[in-house]
């Protein structure tokens, strides 16, 4: 009822059309609430929400002051007046014949009904609402007005009087309004907003993904360290202070920890070793976003740039995906430092059996969008994350407040109706997790922490739909012969989910055959490979990280110019002395006798 005044949209940042959008208005939480003022000309990214809380009366009562702050030459032509009016006013209706109602709803001043009320009836004709305030007590006795809110009625005959409602509440009063004889709904054509181009033929089927929910599948593991790294550091345009902190540590544990595939791996590596290697207090986002998407061209490096949630696919585009991939992510990585507990040796982050929880704690804390999850995950780390002593009961409290978190959402709007928030692992994947004492329910824990260790372990995970850097280079050329040629068809990309193939590669054919290798073993770690070829390929990967760690587009174009200028410096000094050389001789010639 108060879209001709004000109006409310929703945009959905977890969307992929929406990325760049939310990215350009510096959306970091969510629900984040900004108002736009009309008729502003001028691009702005609008005023962020003040309110003490975010319950739907508080916000109602936010819209109004919003209103209420409008300058009066760009308020909305249908917006009625808001301000209250005088006793005088007031008086000059009474015993006066109209041609509409008159309705004034006395108030105190930090009441909000009488506003409200007037806004519910901005698309009704035959009445209009105005609201005073309670100042006046001589003039309220006169009208027989002994507590606020009330509402005063001044019929179109000039007849007036107090309206008998059983309760003074906003919505009483609107509705014993809306019900008067003569007052109804203005005939307004619907609202006219932005046509969709081509939504029909751009909408993609969402084709549902069977899977094994006793697997651990690596495309939601890489799905969302895309979403982390490129949606939602994205709404970070410098990186400082703790929140620098918290990311090169992030990164640092997942270059050690993170059981993927050798090109995902040598990304996360090469983004650490380029945090570690900058000596600066600030980082651009956009520096770490070329890195992530290798504008360097490094060779054999490759993160899929699309969500393909399986274990992790909702019932429904809005639900689980990103949040249940980075519990995956955080129960992958404190298993991992288990089974692993010299992996961390030399990075600074060894000898604490917390690295990873702490690191989740703080990563959530300064980016994670949902801000009532950070808050309720902080509470519970204060509780007990200090008790932590070692690596595995590292895992242990992980596993205990997920199911804190599950039962805590259980039947919540939330909640997939296809995946209902249970205690996990359920009975059938782990019945000997499961034991009764008494008759009640009871946790093995040390039947627990062997399935996590198994579950989460490199040897549990499966690769299936897993994006390869082949499939996602003839996507890019599938769309730019699209762009030129709608009629042409994108080619299958086969079977080749582990094939790694790099065209502009410029290491000689044996380096080739060497990063084929690499990209077709799958996970690398308990590879099992020799020591002799482990040492050849730390040796060709810091070939290549020298090559190309570090230096982006002005770097290159700098060390071209130095060298070019060197290189003529050079020539000129060559020929400066190679002439004076010259003359020196002419100068102490003595011809023979």
């Amino acid at each position: 009822d108060w879209e001709s005044a004000i109006r409310v949209g929703v945009l959905d940042c977890g969307e992929e059309d929406n990325y760049e959008t939310c990215k350009e208005y510096g959306i970091h939480y969510y629900p984040t609430f900004r108002y736009f003022q009309a008729f502003t000309k001028q691009f702005t990214t609008g005023e962020n929400y003040k309110g003490a809380d975010r319950e739907l009366q508080t916000i109602r009562q936010m819209m109004i002051d919003f209103l209420q702050n409008h300058s009066q030459e760009l308020r909305p032509p249908a917006c009625p007046p808001l301000d209250p009016v005088l006793s005088s006013d007031i008086t000059s209706l009474l015993d006066k014949s109209s041609q509409h109602y008159t309705a004034v709803v006395f108030e105190s001043n930090n009441s909000y009904v009488g506003r409200e009320v007037i806004l519910d009836l901005i698309l009704y004709e035959n009445i209009i609402v105005k609201r005073a305030l309670n100042f006046d007590k001589p003039f309220l006795e006169k009208l027989g007005v002994t507590s606020v809110p009330s509402c005063y009625l001044i019929h179109p005959n000039g007849s007036h009087g107090l309206i008998n409602i059983l309760k003074p509440l906003r919505s009483f009063f609107s509705s014993y309004l809306k019900s008067l004889p003569g007052v109804r709904k203005k005939l307004l054509l619907p609202l006219q907003l932005p046509a969709q181009e081509n939504k029909e033929e751009s909408t993609e089927v969402k084709v549902w993904k069977e899977f094994n929910k006793s697997k651990l599948y690596m495309a939601d593991l890489e799905s969302g360290l895309h979403y982390l790294l490129r949606v939602e550091l994205a709404t970070h345009k410098t990186l400082e202070g703790a929140e620098l902190k918290t990311f090169k540590d992030f990164v640092t544990i997942c270059a050690k920890l993170f059981p993927g595939r050798q090109p995902v791996v040598k990304l996360l590596e090469t983004l650490q070793e380029w945090l570690v290697s900058l000596p600066l207090d600030k980082i651009p986002y956009d520096a770490i976003l070329d890195l992530v998407n290798n504008k360097m061209r490094i060779s054999g490096i490759f993160l899929t740039k699309k969500v393909q949630w399986v274990g992790c696919q909702g019932s429904r585009p809005e639900l689980r995906g990103y949040t249940c991939s980075l519990w995956k992510l955080f129960h992958t990585l404190t298993v991992q430092a288990a089974l692993q507990p010299k992996a961390l040796i030399n990075t600074g982050l060894e000898d604490n059996p917390q690295v990873v929880l702490q690191t989740m704690r703080k990563y959530i804390h300064h980016f994670f969008g949902c801000q009532a999850c950070a808050q309720h995950f902080e509470e519970m780390a204060k509780e007990s994350m200090d008790s932590v002593k070692t690596l595995d009961k590292a895992v242990l409290w992980l596993w205990e407040k997920h199911n804190v978190v599950n039962n805590r959402l259980a039947g919540d709007l939330t909640e997939d109706p296809k995946f209902p928030k249970v205690q996990w692992p359920t009975p059938d994947i782990c019945p000997a997790c499961h034991e009764e004492i008494k008759g009640l329910h009871s946790w093995n824990e040390a039947q627990v922490l062997q399935f996590m260790k198994h579950h989460y372990s490199s040897d549990n995970i499966l690769y299936k739909y897993t994006e390869s850097q082949t499939d996602s280079s003839e996507t890019d050329q599938g769309d730019t012969r699209e762009g030129k040629d709608k009629s042409l068809q994108k080619k299958p990309s086969g079977s080749r989910e582990n094939k790694i193939q790099d065209k502009e590669n410029t290491l000689d054919s044996g380096s080739k055959a060497l990063e084929k290798l690499i990209a077709n073993r799958g996970p690398v770690r308990d590879s099992g490979k020799s020591a002799a070829g482990s040492a050849s390929l730390k040796e060709t990967k810091q070939a290549v990280f020298f090559l190309g760690i570090g230096f982006s587009n002005l770097d290159m174009s700098l060390c071209v110019i130095l060298y070019v200028a060197s290189s003529l410096f050079l020539m000129i000094m060559y020929f400066f002395f190679r002439v004076r050389s010259k003359r020196w001789k002419v100068k102490n010639y003595r011809s023979s006798v």
